[in-house]
C-alpha cells in the first residue's frame, strides 16, 4: 500500500540499493474520540447551528419502499443523499447536522448509522508518503540470460515468482482472458508497458466519495507519488512480453477501482463500498484489497460509528461474493497477533488525532481483511518465514505468500528480500509488506478461476488452502532482526498454524490440480 505509517496494512517503504531507469524504455486509547453533542429532540436538533460536514454511511432494509422512507428521513435531518446502493441498503449521505447520526438511527428501518471519518470532508490533512528508488535496467549479460532462459528481462530480480512457482505455472496455464482481478487501492497506472496488455478499461473506476466515475483515465494515480496500486497490479498480472517483471498470473485481465482521497491517500467507507458494489456489478472475479478502510485500523462493534462502517463494508464484501468474486486482503504491517486477548491500536483515528485505546480482537475487526468470507494473507520472506512486521494469529491467517522482508536476503542477482514491481510512468522498484503478500495470492485465486472457472469462491478458497505449502511452525526462536528478542510465538501444526494460515500459495497446483 501506500506508505504511511509501518502499522498500516500499505507497503512498507525502506531505502533500495539499485535503482530501473527509462533506458530500460518504460520506464507504500482506551476509548476513541469523543462524539460530538447531540441534540435531545427533533426541534433541537433542527434549531442547532451548523457543524463540520462529515461523510456518513446509513444501512437499511433492501426494499424499495424502506429505502425511499429512510431517505426522506434524512433531509428531514438535515443531510443530503450522495448515492444509494439499495441492493444492500447502504444510502451515503453529507451532514453538517452535528445530531444526524443519532436523529437518523431512531428513524423505523434503519439497521445503523455513522460518520466514516472524524475530520470534515474539506480539512482531512495530509500523509507524507515516501517515494522508494526506481530500479536500474540490468546489465547486458543478466538480460541476455533472461532472454535464454525465456524469462522477462527483471524476472532473476523476483525471488518471489520462482518461490511461488509461478514460472513453472505459467508454461502451463498463464491465466484466462475471461478472469479479471480488480485493484481496489490508489489507482493503476494503465500506461505502464507491462500492465498495458491486461487492462480492462471497462471494468475499471474511480469510487472516491462514494459514487463510480468512469469517465477515461479516472482510475488512474493522482501523482506519482500514488504508486501503491500500480506495484500491487504488477504482481498480479504484469505480462510476459519481453518487458519488465513477470506477474502471478501474467494472462488474466486487470483492472483499477481508485478509492483513496487525493490529499491524504486515506481509503474510506463510502468509497470501499463503492468499489465492492462496482466490482460485483462488472463480472469481476478477484478483487485485491492491501489496505484497511480509514480511519479505524480496527472498528469496533460497541461503538456507534465503527459499527456503521463495519456494516456497510461487511454489505458490500459480501455482495461481491454473492456475485461470484472472491476477496483477498492483506492482514497488516504490525506484527500483532490478531488471536490474542487484547491489541493496543494508537495510530486511530488517523485522520484527525489518534487515541491510544486497547482493543478486544474478538468485537474489533481490521476492516475488510476480517470480514467473513475474505481471504486474509500473511507475509513470507525469501526464506519461507514470516515477515517480521506482518500481523498473524491462530485462526485469523487464511494463507500467506511472498510480501518481502529486508532482514530475508536472497543470493545473486537479486540481493534484495522485497518485492519487485511495476511503478507509475514506466517504473519499478522494490517495496515489501502484506500489501505486497495480498497480490500474489490474487494471482493464485485468478490461475484457480481460470482453472475452475463454475467454482465459487469458496471453493476457490478451499482449493487454495488444500494446495498450500505449509513450512510449519519455526523450529528456532523467531528473532527476524537477530536481536536476541522473540519476535513472536508461532501456534499451531504443521498443516495450519499462526504464521501462514494453510500455508503459502502454490500456482503450480493451481494450474495442474
Amino acid at each position: 500500500m501506500v506508505h504511511l505509517r509501518s502499522r498500516r496494512s500499505r507497503a512498507l517503504v525502506v531505502p533500495v540499493g539499485l535503482a530501473l531507469t527509462a533506458s530500460l524504455g518504460f520506464l507504500p486509547g482506551a476509548a476513541t474520540a469523543a462524539p460530538q453533542a447531540a441534540p435531545a429532540s427533533a426541534a433541537a436538533a433542527a434549531a442547532a447551528a451548523d457543524g463540520p460536514e462529515l461523510s456518513y454511511v446509513v444501512n437499511t432494509a433492501t426494499d424499495k419502499g424502506t429505502v425511499g422512507r429512510v431517505k426522506k428521513a434524512i433531509a428531514r435531518a438535515g443531510g443530503e443523499v450522495v448515492t444509494a446502493h439499495r441492493k444492500i441498503g447502504v444510502i451515503v449521505v453529507h451532514s453538517t447536522n452535528p445530531g444526524f447520526a443519532e436523529r437518523i438511527r431512531a428513524v423505523k428501518g434503519v439497521q445503523s448509522a455513522g460518520a466514516t471519518r472524524t475530520a470534515p470532508l474539506q480539512a482531512s490533512g495530509t500523509t507524507e508518503v515516501g517515494k522508494p528508488e526506481m530500479v536500474q535496467e540490468p546489465r547486458a549479460a543478466l538480460r541476455s540470460e533472461a532472454a535464454a532462459q525465456g524469462q522477462e528481462p527483471l524476472e532473476s530480480l523476483q525471488w518471489d515468482i520462482a518461490a511461488i512457482k509461478a514460472d513453472k505455472a505459467a508454461e502451463i496455464n498463464p491465466g484466462s482472458r475471461q478472469v479479471t482481478v480488480a485493484v481496489i487501492d490508489t489507482g493503476v497506472d494503465d500506461t505502464h508497458p507491462d500492465l498495458a496488455p491486461n487492462f480492462s478499461r471497462s471494468q475499471s473506476a474511480n469510487c472516491v466519495g462514494g459514487v463510480a466515475d468512469t469517465s477515461k483515465g479516472a482510475w488512474r494515480p493522482y501523482t506519482t507519488d500514488d504508486y501503491h496500486g500500480t506495484h500491487v497490479a504488477g504482481s498480479i498480472a504484469a505480462a510476459r512480453n519481453d518487458v519488465g517483471v513477470a506477474g502471478v498470473a501474467p494472462n488474466v485481465k486487470l483492472s483499477s477501482i481508485k478509492v483513496s482521497q487525493a490529499d491524504n491517500s486515506l481509503f474510506f467507507a463510502e468509497a470501499v463500498v463503492c468499489a465492492f458494489v462496482f466490482a460485483a456489478e462488472h463480472g469481476v472475479e478477484v478483487t485485491n484489497n492491501s489496505y484497511y478502510v480509514d480511519p479505524w485500523m480496527f472498528n469496533c462493534e460497541d461503538q456507534l460509528d465503527q459499527a456503521a462502517i463495519l456494516d456497510a463494508v461487511g454489505r458490500a464484501a459480501k455482495y461481491a461474493q454473492r456475485k461470484g468474486a472472491v476477496n483477498v486482503a492483506s492482514a497488516g504491517n504490525s506484527d500483532f497477533d490478531l488471536a490474542s486477548d487484547a491489541i493496543v491500536d494508537d495510530s486511530s483515528p488517523n485522520d484527525s488525532s489518534p487515541v491510544e485505546r486497547t482493543i478486544d480482537p474478538g468485537e474489533c475487526l481490521d476492516v475488510p481483511t476480517q470480514l467473513p468470507g475474505v481471504v486474509t494473507v500473511g507475509a513470507t520472506g525469501v526464506q519461507s518465514l514470516k515477515s517480521y512486521y506482518s500481523n498473524y494469529g491462530l485462526g485469523q491467517i487464511d494463507v500467506a505468500a511472498p510480501g518481502g522482508d529486508k532482514y530475508q536476503v536472497p543470493e545473486l542477482p537479486a540481493k534484495d528480500g522485497r518485492i519487485l514491481s511495476t511503478m507509475p510512468e514506466g517504473d519499478y522498484a522494490y517495496l515489501q509488506g502484506t500489501s505486497m503478500a495480498g497480490p500474489h495470492v490474487a494471482g493464485v485465486a485468478a490461475l484457480l478461476k481460470s482453472e475452475h472457472p463454475e467454482a465459487s469462491p469458496q471453493e476457490i478458497q478451499w482449493l487454495m488452502k488444500a494446495q498450500a505449502d505449509n513450512p510449519g511452525c519455526p523450529t528456532e526462536p523467531y528473532d527476524p532482526d537477530g536481536n536476541g528478542e522473540i519476535s513472536a510465538e508461532c501456534e499451531g501444526t504443521q498443516h495450519v498454524n499462526s504464521f501462514y494460515g494453510y500455508g503459502i500459495v502454490d500456482a503450480l497446483d493451481a494450474v495442474r490440480k
